[in-house]
């Protein structure tokens, strides 16, 4: 754990008057609200944001966690002379306010002193409400991952009905989705330049509120149809996913009773040179002085390095290609030497670097080798059900930086805490070497989320068999290189398609490879996920395929209990689903003791929440 030491305020961005004074600062450009206390770190898009519109010649602040009912909160720096750039923070508010079950949460990773309560629920739309009554007739601009994933008329889990798209509920003039520098620049130079916002229609990555038509866009069912009719719900969802391609996709209308909300193109990915120089703005990496509490999710990422973003992974469950883009985004090697210098010179390194990857680690420098071919391609993911021909998979690169940073006389560990996508490993056996040898702390994080053939083919994940064979291979490299790591397996109960049968086969798996978990992470439907929209539909939106959905807190209950099945406390809820599903013969292989002590210890993994 790293200190959270007071630094002068004044290599921070403003957060209140007096911080705009110290810089001599009568008024902003644009001013950022955050869900997020604000911490000055690049893993966090609002710090990231406001320091590339800082590098660009703007004056811009930060309100981090405002009190969304009190105007005057909203009104410390005063009306900016731009616009207010929006955001519920790292995480979709109704996920950070609401677990699986729909229970509330307890804490705020996000939050000094971790305590929860400090952001509103459906924060964007709060938020832009107060900035309105506040400031009247303030351009203002919505974005980040509640904006993004919420940008079409799109099901919520927690009310479980359709909503408007986030743009029309909140009332906003802008919506930035995906990730945000080039839209956002763009958008504060042309506002600098003496454009009204509500005549910028043409920037990619971002979508507005219309009266009229555009040519050549692809219309959606209205919100009015997808709302009532989960048949042209998935036609909606069918249609924008065919338009994810940033280089070759057409803009989307779709009609919100009067208005049209139009979403243009993706955003192009950044080049190496131009998401090395956002990565090397004057980040503070700490967390603004006027907190006196540790921020949880601060002390998870403080000693942590971002090498890439993007994923082209493609599951089903997951949004971070809606997001990120599914483009993988490399720095370079020194720029990332460079973020390493700057970590190890703080005086409270101590000499661990926690993480060194991105959404999945060991896709760093990987990209698609035929740049014709990937303009067209429609492809969900580059791996799944075959690696594509035009993948370049070679780690080089990645040896190659891990092997520097290895070699950094101030570091005595590097790890990889990052997701690794182990059907991937089998083509970088150096990579796997290395990970095994020098960058695992015991534990190797993978994520099956199920070994059930039927259910991992609705997810978008390779089977039982390449996990099988992963294992295999990781524990002959174990006893090769005289290691004892263990594997964490990451599995989802209650995905669509998964029934209790076929949890039960997931146990038997689990018991027949002496593998463990403590933790079952139950499939919560999030915005923008192809999952999401089964869960709430019953199908699969591309292959029209009816699939199954445990709904019932009782199903849920019992898949959880499968997968813990070495736990006492679940026998009953096991014995139970054995029984429904006329399955009571494997009672006693699956409730049985493990073969020995030695086994259970060397094998056993924890998967977290």
């Amino acid at each position: 754990m790293t200190t959270q030491t007071n630094i002068n305020n004044d290599i921070f961005l403003p957060t209140n008057r007096q911080e705009m004074q110290q810089r001599g600062w009568d008024e902003l450009d644009v001013l950022f609200i955050s869900g997020d206390a604000y911490i000055d770190h690049p893993a966090f898009g609002t710090a990231l944001l406001a320091r590339l519109l800082e590098k660009n010649g703007f004056k811009v602040g930060i309100l981090a966690q405002p009190d969304w009912k009190d105007p005057d909160a909203f009104r410390t720096m005063g009306r900016p002379r731009l616009f207010a750039a929006i955001s519920a923070g790292s995480m979709d508010s109704m996920v950070n306010h609401y677990t699986a079950a729909k229970k509330i949460r307890h804490n705020d990773a996000y939050t000094p002193g971790g305590n929860a309560g400090k952001r509103p629920i459906r924060a964007v739309i709060a938020y832009t409400a107060a900035v309105k009554g506040a400031f009247k007739g303030l351009p203002t601009v919505i974005g980040g991952i509640e904006a993004s994933l919420r940008r079409l008329a799109h099901y919520d889990y927690w009310s479980d009905k359709v909503r408007r798209s986030i743009l029309i509920d909140s009332k906003a003039d802008l919506l930035i989705y995906g990730m945000a520098e080039t839209a956002l620049l763009e958008i504060a130079i042309r506002l600098q330049n003496g454009e009204q916002l509500n005549t910028i229609s043409d920037v990619r990555g971002t979508a507005y509120p219309s009266n009229k038509s555009i040519s050549g866009a692809v219309l959606l069912p209205a919100f009015e149809q997808a709302s009532i009719s989960k048949d042209q719900y998935s036609l909606a969802f069918k249609l924008a996913h065919e338009q994810e391609n940033p280089f070759s996709s057409q803009p989307l209308i779709q009609p919100h009773g009067n208005r049209n909300v139009i979403i243009n193109p993706p955003a192009l990915p950044l080049d190496e040179a131009e998401i090395d120089r956002i990565y090397d703005l004057p980040y503070t990496r700490q967390p603004h002085p006027q907190y006196k509490e540790k921020i949880p999710a601060f002390e998870q990422i403080c000693n942590s390095i971002t090498s890439h973003r993007g994923c082209f992974g493609g599951c089903a469950f997951c949004a971070i290609a809606h997001h990120q883009g599914k483009t993988i985004q490399s720095r370079s090697i020194d720029s990332i030497l460079k973020e390493v210098n700057k970590l190890t010179s703080s005086k409270s390194f101590r000499g661990t670097i926690s993480d060194i990857g991105g959404p999945t680690a060991n896709m760093y420098g990987l990209s698609c080798g035929n740049h014709a071919a990937e303009k067209k391609c429609r492809r969900d993911s580059c791996i799944y059900p075959t690696i594509c021909k035009n993948l370049i998979t070679s780690d080089k690169p990645a040896t190659t930086l891990l092997n520097q940073i290895r070699q950094h006389h101030k570091i005595k560990h590097s790890f990889i805490a990052s997701g690794i996508r182990y059907d991937l490993l089998e083509l970088q056996p150096k990579y796997f070497t290395d990970l095994l040898q020098h960058h695992v702390g015991g534990l190797l994080k993978v994520a099956p989320e199920s070994t059930s053939d039927a259910v991992t083919k609705i997810m978008g994940k390779p089977g039982a068999q390449v996990f099988t064979r992963f294992l295999e291979q990781f524990r002959c490299q174990n006893q090769k290189l005289g290691l004892k790591l263990a594997v964490v397996p990451y599995l989802i109960g209650s995905h669509p398609g998964s029934t209790l049968s076929d949890m039960i086969d997931v146990a038997l798996y689990l018991k027949r490879h002496r593998l463990q978990v403590e933790q079952v992470q139950d499939f919560t439907p999030t915005p923008g996920s192809l999952s999401t929209c089964i869960y709430h539909t019953g199908k699969n939106p591309l292959t029209g395929d009816k699939i199954h959905v445990a709904k019932t807190t009782k199903e849920r209950r019992l898949q959880k209990a499968l997968l813990l099945f070495h736990k006492e406390e679940y026998k009953k809820d096991i014995l139970e689903a054995l029984k429904i599903c006329n399955q009571e013969e494997v009672a006693k292989e699956l409730l049985g003791k493990p073969q020995s002590n030695r086994l259970k210890k060397r094998f056993h993994s924890k998967t977290k929440l």
